[in-house]
């Protein structure tokens, strides 16, 4: 079991304390407003969910309350504390898992967590004992003793979720954190993940696994050029697009046009297509059969390989409220520069 000393919390009696609250918050860039708008009230001990294409403002939202970046308009507190006002007491309660790793690749993993200890005030032999427990918990004990160069992308991202965690932060900021890592070792992470949580320990998460969003996210925010396009809870963001989809996989993409026009009539909303993927998306009405719908595709030519009806995900949620995906599904990273 991963094993965390839990300390009180840092302004404990503050209702704030723990939480992250922010009001109206905005980032300009010249004439381009990379955020606009956003209001967040995510109370302690709760995991936030923040999606949006690349370009939708999650970065830049994560780097003003990590006191990485100053907000041109609107307010924002972590931990119950003014990130403006305060930004070093801001960062003293505070983990950060950034989507580039920060650890030194010239170190071992041991000196990496060791360091970052030290530098949060542990002693040495305090620091050391952390770094162990968190690399024993994310499957890293065995390459310790390891330069950091040596590892593969996975191992570099479950070390920076441990450095993340070195201070035991009341707030735990994880972008894109399980990028690269396979199932087990993202099983692994969410476990620990909730055990945190449990525990008091507030998480905002950006991810590209939609699924991960579903399964961690006590509330959820979607953006979409900046400014918020849907907010609640997963069960609430999929109740408003309705219950049940319709999936249609084609034989190429020249098909999906046709195949879209030929479920349309069954659609309760104008169908979208995966490209990649080669899929026609629709929500449909109450009633419709399935073998309804593979008639009307034979009768439009339509060669489809597979036909399936299932209950709305968070994938669907994404694609119908974020207009870069209408007719096709984005699946990159936010941009690493500050204005996106």
């Amino acid at each position: 079991m991963y094993e965390q000393t839990v300390r009180p919390l840092k302004g404990a009696g503050d209702p704030l304390s723990g939480g992250v609250v922010a009001t109206g918050l905005g980032k300009r860039f010249g004439d381009l407003w990379a955020l606009r708008g956003l209001d967040l009230n995510v109370a302690p001990g709760t995991v936030l969910g923040l999606l949006g294409h690349n370009g939708a403002g999650k970065t830049t939202a994560i780097r003003i309350l990590t006191t990485l970046s100053q907000a041109t308009e609107g307010s924002a507190t972590v931990a119950g504390i003014d990130v403006a006002a305060h930004p070093g007491r801001v960062r003293e309660r505070i983990g950060v898992a950034a989507q580039q790793a920060t650890v030194d690749g010239l170190m071992t993993a041991r000196l990496n967590l060791q360091t970052i200890g030290c530098l949060h005030g542990m002693s040495k032999a305090e620091a050391r004992r952390r770094g162990d427990v968190l690399l024993e918990r994310l499957d890293l004990s065995e390459f310790a003793s390891k330069l950091v160069r040596t590892y593969s992308g996975g191992m570099r991202r479950r070390l920076d979720v441990a450095a993340s965690l070195m201070g035991q932060p009341e707030v735990l900021f994880l972008d894109e954190p399980t990028t690269g890592l396979d199932p087990r070792s993202r099983g692994d992470l969410w476990e620990m993940l909730r055990e945190l949580v449990s525990e008091g320990t507030t998480i905002i998460l950006t991810t590209q696994y939609l699924e991960e969003a579903d399964r961690m996210a006590n509330d959820i925010v979607v953006l979409d050029h900046g400014r918020t396009v849907a907010h609640g809870t997963p069960a609430e963001l999929k109740a408003r697009i309705g219950d049940d989809r319709l999936d249609v996989k084609v034989a190429n993409a020249s098909e999906l046009p046709g195949a879209a026009k030929a479920i349309s009539v069954f659609a309760e909303e104008e169908p979208m297509y995966d490209m990649d993927g080669l899929v026609v998306t629709a929500p449909i009405r109450p009633g419709v059969r399935v073998i309804d719908v593979v008639r009307a595709l034979d009768d439009a030519g339509i060669e489809a390989i597979d036909i399936a009806r299932r209950e709305a995900t968070l994938d669907d949620v994404f694609m119908s409220l974020t207009s870069n995906s209408h007719h096709q599904r984005d699946d990159s990273k936010d941009d690493q520069r500050d204005p996106i």
